[in-house]
């Protein structure tokens, strides 16, 4: 099968984009926690870095720039850490429900890292979970978004 190039007119005039004078509006970060509202986590001090990494360099969240606590930007919430001098005291540890586009994806990247997790099969197609610790010791269920028809 042969193809065939295109080829385009040259201009009959000067193109000058115009400028776009509504306001900048970035885009939201490719990653969902199932809340309704902020969701807050202790975390001892001294594992910012360490939380950037997981949260910004893995799962692709924001970090929120001036604020005075360690903060990260989802799509739709903020996942907000109340830093604690250790040992740190947990009232429940029911993990933090986050979607992310490619769970292949953030599979790929932990076995990289060498870290520890464990696959929840789901009862129905799709329905998969990677079921991890984050740096600071909260539970993290890991699953991936599903458009809604």
């Amino acid at each position: 099968m042969a193809h065939e190039s295109l080829e385009l007119e040259p201009s009959r005039g000067t193109f000058k984009p115009m400028a776009d004078p509504r306001r900048y509006m970035p885009e939201p970060p490719p990653v969902r926690v199932i809340a309704v509202e902020d969701v807050t986590l202790p975390a001892a001090t001294g594992k910012a870095p360490e939380l950037d990494a997981f949260y910004v360099g893995l799962l692709r969240f924001e970090r929120e720039p001036g604020e005075s606590s360690l903060s990260y930007r989802a799509e739709n919430v903020r996942l907000r850490f109340d830093v604690r001098l250790p040992p740190v005291r947990r009232d429940d540890y029911r993990p933090v429900s986050i979607e992310v586009p490619l769970l292949a994806d953030v599979e790929k990247k932990l076995v990289e890292m060498q870290t520890e997790y464990e696959r929840q099969r789901g009862l129905t197609p799709g329905s998969d979970q990677l079921v991890l610790l984050d740096p600071a010791g909260n539970w993290v269920a890991i699953s991936e978004m599903r458009e809604i028809r």
